[in-house]
């Protein structure tokens, strides 16, 4: 018998389906302010992670094999100390494909139709028909990181009848996009873009690689999104390529630093709109996380390498 311990709360329903999977097992579901390190001392399956538990997990006094991330990213965890203490781990990745490809495109409409400078007036009961209106039908859009988010994305703007350029490590090409470059070919996919979307993960070679150099590649009417990690942008730069009209405009969930400090000039910047790393957000959330770790666990009983979202600690995702 193997103990799994889930670091949040469950509902009735959803435990039923874990101990109709796991039968023989120890099921504990306990949100993380409640759980104490005795509650995780003989866990062989941890779902779910917090810093607060980190030195206790990477411990000799830990007995776990694998741990199950509640998050798509894994950049903030230990991936070196977990990969030494052989560790199994993975992550959400795929449970955010809808809500964040949504919330693309509301920053997307938003812009184009100015909702943005219409929801500002509103608050100040203000009649202003002034304003750029233009439709999303034959924009290009380009999508950096061509994952799951991405193809998700690439579906719907295809429904709107934009042409879809992706970019991915590999640089082989997906259905979902007309034209695929590599990530050695950003810039010259940056300078074809009506809409740039950052959903780029976090690794060595992303940190910082939204720079001055990439938003001067873009076209000066172009609209930046980042949905994907904060750090992957420097923020001045940011900041410098919106003031001097480098591009037109930017919808952003993710930030560094974060969270946003409140004298940050992003926040008084009317060709900016912000939301508060809620992209992923969801009523389904938890059950779709369930479905990944469900299937890996039938795997995992049987001995089998995990088929959904394993890290490659190589790569660092």
């Amino acid at each position: 018998m193997s103990k799994i311990v889930f670091l949040q709360h469950l509902s009735e329903k959803q435990k039923q389906q874990i101990e109709a999977a796991a039968p023989h097992d120890e099921i504990v579901a306990i949100p993380v302010k409640e759980a104490t390190e005795q509650d995780l001392a003989d866990a062989e399956i941890i779902v779910g992670w917090s810093r607060k538990f980190q030195d206790f997990i990477l411990s000799p006094d830990c007995a776990v094999k694998w741990v199950q991330a509640w998050s798509a990213g894994v950049d903030k965890m230990p991936l070196t100390e977990l990969e030494q203490k052989q560790v199994l781990l993975t992550s959400a990745n795929g449970v955010h494909t809808i809500p964040i490809s949504e919330q693309i495109f509301a920053y997307m409409l938003a812009f184009s139709r100015n909702l943005h400078q219409a929801i500002r007036n509103q608050s100040r009961a203000r009649w202003d028909e002034s304003g750029r209106f233009g439709e999303l039908h034959g924009k290009t859009i380009a999508i950096v990181g061509a994952g799951n988010i991405g193809i998700g994305t690439a579906r719907l703007a295809r429904a709107f009848g934009m042409k879809t350029v992706g970019v991915r490590r590999s640089g082989q090409p997906l259905d979902e996009f007309d034209t695929m470059y590599s990530m050695e070919q950003l810039d010259e996919a940056l300078g074809v873009a009506d809409v740039v979307v950052n959903i780029l993960p976090l690794t060595e070679q992303t940190r910082g690689l939204f720079d001055q150099g990439r938003f001067a590649a873009m076209k000066p009417e172009a609209l930046f999104i980042n949905v994907g990690r904060g750090t992957t942008v420097r923020t001045d730069d940011l900041v410098a390529a919106l003031q001097n009209g480098t591009i037109a405009g930017a919808g952003l969930d993710v930030f560094d630093p974060e969270p946003l400090p409140e004298d940050h000039p992003l926040w008084s910047m009317e060709q900016v709109m912000i939301t508060p790393h809620i992209a992923g957000s969801n009523e389904h959330y938890t059950d779709r996380v369930l479905d990944i770790f469900l299937t890996n666990l039938k795997a995992y009983q049987q001995g089998e390498k995990l088929p959904v979202n394993l890290v490659d600690y190589s790569s660092g995702y």
